[in-house]
């Protein structure tokens, strides 16, 4: 048995594809244990970009089982579609490639006219979610009035599900929102289409997961957002729906916690968000522009620019603490190229008290003052490296800096967005 968990450190969009790709071709499986369709994974295969959002991304290959775990809101259109354009470039050939557990949730349509009926009414003070229905899909799995993806197979469990919620529902749609009823007849008929469509991957994922795992398999888990994105443990109430730390890698895919072996977690080399929300070492200006711009900090799934800035470790502490992260795999290195010095955060001063960790309040995180270490950069092109000791000696400073504040090795670096551009220090496998 051999398994590991790849994770974001900060607030989502780390490169965690890009990892998980370049990882995927040493693994039997690949897994989301999390989340919807509100991220989004960019890869860069042979100079083509690929962008998917529930699939796997060890989808690329076709003799790499992918499994999307009871852990996530499932939108059974957008799959389809994923599909479909997958299918389209050359990919994902086989139905066996992929199973969907009949125990993830299906997003409905009600969940989308709430989710942003939610937002136009908060104005100025929305949360910044994307719309997708992704939290009100959470809501009702909690409430137990969720469906299921198993009930799509299902004509008279799904047929009585639907009318009985979209009592409560299109009240709330029709009086809160100001939007139209749905009808809960086109619904099932949409959705009884899906399940046709969707039948030869829904089953029992966390059995065939089980299975794969005792016969020896090489078993990859891929994690959506970020750490500080967690509703639990990140910047609440600017958070995902979901629990992204580790431990939800064993509830999301119905796997004990003694089969998790490493667990290694995606760091940027600077720091980016997107939304709303505390940011501390976020740069305001044209260095912050600049970065956007060279890293091209744009969301995947929403196109929305990214908030850029310094490095803050007291984020990615935090993230190591609640992970247990075994490893780092440092990202978009190749982007700091040409900047000197950099600055590093180590630690924030909250009203004249020296703090090491993130405040669990929103308010003070937002008041911190971020202290910093200065390191110098470098001026050399970094993209066409292959091992550690081809990194210009600033490089690898900023590397083994890293390692030293976290206490955690850096095993893979990346050094630009194609697969190829990694440096694999040490494999996980």
């Amino acid at each position: 048995m051999s398994t590991l968990v790849i994770l974001g450190t900060q607030w989502g969009d780390e490169g965690k594809g890009k990892v998980v790709d370049l990882l995927t071709s040493r693994a039997d499986v690949v897994v989301r244990f999390q989340g919807g369709n509100n991220a989004g994974h960019t890869l860069k295969v042979g100079g083509e970009k690929i962008i998917v959002h529930l699939i796997p991304s060890g989808i690329l290959y076709p003799d790499t089982l992918n499994i999307i775990g009871n852990g996530l809101v499932i939108d059974p259109g957008v799959l389809l579609e994923e599909k479909e354009q997958l299918r389209k470039r050359g990919y994902f050939q086989y139905d066996r490639q992929l199973v969907v557990s009949e125990r993830g949730h299906a997003i409905m349509p009600y969940h989308k006219i709430i989710d942003q009926g939610r937002e136009e009414l908060l104005g100025g003070a929305k949360i910044g979610t994307t719309g997708r229905g992704i939290g009100p899909a959470y809501e009702d799995k909690v409430s137990r009035m969720g469906i299921r993806m198993g009930d799509l197979l299902r004509p008279d469990t799904l047929r009585r599900r639907v009318h009985a919620v979209l009592e409560e529902k299109n009240f709330l749609i029709e009086h809160r929102f100001r939007k139209p009823k749905l009808d809960p007849d086109l619904v099932v008929e949409e959705y009884l289409e899906y399940g046709r469509q969707l039948a030869a991957h829904i089953g029992d994922a966390a059995q065939v997961l089980q299975s794969r795992i005792a016969a020896g398999s090489r078993v990859l888990f891929e994690g959506a957002q970020g750490t500080l994105l967690d509703i639990d443990h990140g910047t609440y109430p600017f958070v995902t729906s979901s629990n992204v730390v580790a431990g939800n890698a064993c509830c999301g895919s119905g796997i004990s916690p003694d089969r998790l072996e490493k667990i290694w977690g995606v760091v940027k080399a600077y720091t980016t968000r997107v939304g709303q929300g505390g940011f501390p070492t976020e740069l305001e200006d044209d260095l912050g522009e600049e970065i956007r711009r060279r890293g091209v900090e744009y969301g995947a799934t929403t196109g929305r620019p990214r908030r850029c800035g310094w490095l803050d470790l007291v984020v990615v502490n935090h993230s190591i603490r609640l992970n247990g992260l075994t490893g780092i795999a440092l990202t978009k290195m190749d982007v700091l190229t040409g900047i000197s010095p950099l600055l590093i955060c180590t630690g924030y001063d909250l009203d004249g008290e020296s703090i090491d960790k993130v405040p669990a309040d929103i308010s003070d995180l937002e008041r911190v003052v971020p202290k910093y270490r200065q390191v110098k950069g470098w001026d050399e092109p970094i993209h066409e490296c292959r091992s550690f000791d081809d990194l210009p000696k600033n490089a690898r400073d900023y590397v083994e800096t890293i390692e030293h504040l976290t206490g955690v090795p850096v095993p893979l670096v990346s050094v630009g967005p194609a697969r190829e551009q990694s440096i694999v220090r040490k494999s996980p496998f």
